[in-house]
């Protein structure tokens, strides 16, 4: 018995000194492969299992190998004070996160109690934190993406299109932006998640209609407006795309002035005006 009270003692300095950790500088995986270490050295032991000493330490470990995997949840990057306030209203407690809180104070809250609930929180920072990336990707890729432009002959019109590259990009931002609005944590992030996604398919859909547009613009206009034979063959037909040749050189002109697809393309007028 005395090796069993030997690691007990182990134990309880190693448990002693876990608590006295700032909870700003506590270390749970390093923590938990110790704790492990000490579960086998107790189970390994050759002594009588059923003593209370031995079920005694047992349980206190036990109890280590479930508060660490938590402690490892809540000190991940991805919790933010929200999720703390949640953890908080949880547990049916206050207290600041700071340098004076230590290991001793959050072990003393039992949260192995609130194990699942702990879980869900943990779980839905993490998720948000990835909803909080993808935004960031978007806000600083999709704000700055430019049409290209080129000059239809002599017309001074610059027909517009989104090049190869954007255009993938454009469909994997897409399912990036659908995969977000199917997530259970929607709404913390809902605003954003909106205008991407209106964003995003706005764009897509006038990149082809836009292209649509101009193929039977250049068509039409090199008939109506540079065939005096068609003028005189089709004179109201003549006279009616003069209309249209003045709204499409408008809605060109503007995305040519604009050149930024989400600018462009976010106006509500634009989509109507093309179709």
């Amino acid at each position: 018995m005395k090796a069993l009270w030997d690691h007990i003692d182990t134990c309880q300095k190693a448990f002693e000194v876990f608590y006295a950790n700032k909870w700003v500088e506590t270390q749970p995986f390093e923590m938990e492969d110790e704790v492990k270490k000490l579960m086998k050295t107790l189970k390994d032991m050759k002594i009588d299992k059923k003593a209370n000493a031995y079920q005694g330490i047992l349980d206190e470990i036990k109890k280590w190998l479930v508060f660490l995997p938590l402690i490892a949840e809540l000190a991940d990057d991805s919790m933010r004070d929200r999720h703390w306030d949640m953890i908080k209203s949880k547990l049916g407690v206050q207290f600041t996160i700071d340098e004076n809180l230590l290991l001793r104070d959050i072990y003393n809250l039992n949260i192995g109690k609130y194990q699942e609930d702990v879980e869900e929180i943990t779980d839905q920072a993490r998720q948000e934190a990835k909803m909080e990336k993808t935004l960031g990707k978007l806000d600083g890729t999709w704000n700055d993406i430019e049409f290209e432009f080129a000059p239809h002959k002599d017309s001074g019109v610059q027909m517009i299109r989104l090049n190869e590259d954007n255009f993938d990009l454009l469909e994997n931002d897409q399912q990036s932006v659908n995969g977000m609005f199917a997530s259970r944590y929607l709404a913390t992030f809902e605003d954003r998640i909106t205008f991407w996604n209106k964003a995003l398919g706005a764009i897509g859909e006038i990149v082809v209609v836009v292209g649509e547009v101009q193929r039977q613009w250049s068509f039409l206009e090199n008939l109506f407006i540079h065939s005096d034979e068609v003028k005189k063959e089709l004179p109201k037909e003549s006279e009616k795309f003069i209309g249209i040749d003045k709204e499409v050189r408008k809605i060109l002109a503007d995305g040519y002035e604009k050149k930024r697809c989400v600018a462009y393309c976010t106006q509500e007028w634009v989509l109507p005006g093309l179709e």
